[in-house]
């Protein structure tokens, strides 16, 4: 059985994902503050760890790096209500594997889930050596969602909390890395 930590304050939403997940063969653990999450982290050992990211009185972005140490072959997944470009960035740079905007559906969280570390954004932020722009990183969140959203651009930008119309944009414009850009000079 695959192990999960679940760190949610709400515990209706807790309780609902636990009954889904277990559904599909995960056993999950649920806490709802950062301490608990570490201490059951140290215990349990999961292989996969879901963060809210606004809890009653703290986030849980400060926890990513010190549960990445801890189990640096977990997948740890960002769920957040107050989606931004700017949050899953800093997610992705401080450890996590993915950023998912509630509401979620089950199907786009298995696929995060089940998603393998090689095909996911580069955990350290850093794609052949180059650390990521801001605008690199956005386009790789962009693609991921939009993977999991089976291609669907009318889904992705809903989820993204975008006009679809400005998804398109972004997607026509893919982001040089430095070293691209410094060869066209």
């Amino acid at each position: 059985m695959k192990e999960l930590l679940l760190v949610e304050d709400d515990a209706t939403f807790a309780n609902t994902l636990t009954r889904r997940l277990t559904k599909h063969g995960f056993h999950c653990v649920h806490v709802d503050s950062n301490s608990e999450a570490l201490l059951a982290c140290h215990r349990q050992k999961p292989d996969y760890v879901l963060l809210d990211m606004k809890l009653a009185q703290e986030t849980t972005l400060s926890i990513i790096k010190p549960l990445r140490k801890l189990r640096p072959e977990s997948r740890i997944i960002l769920l957040t209500g107050f989606a931004s470009i700017a949050t899953a960035v800093d997610a992705i740079k401080l450890g996590a594997d993915d950023y998912l905007s509630k509401p979620l559906d089950t199907q786009t969280l298995l696929s995060a889930l089940n998603e393998s570390k090689a095909s996911s954004i580069a955990t350290n932020a850093e794609i052949d050596g180059e650390t990521l722009s801001a605008e690199q990183a956005q386009w790789q969140h962009i693609q991921q969602v939009l993977k999991a959203n089976d291609g669907n651009i009318s889904a992705t930008a809903r989820q993204l909390s975008m006009h679809r119309r400005t998804l398109q944009r972004k997607l026509q414009k893919k982001p040089q890395s430095d070293s691209v850009k410094s060869d066209l000079k």
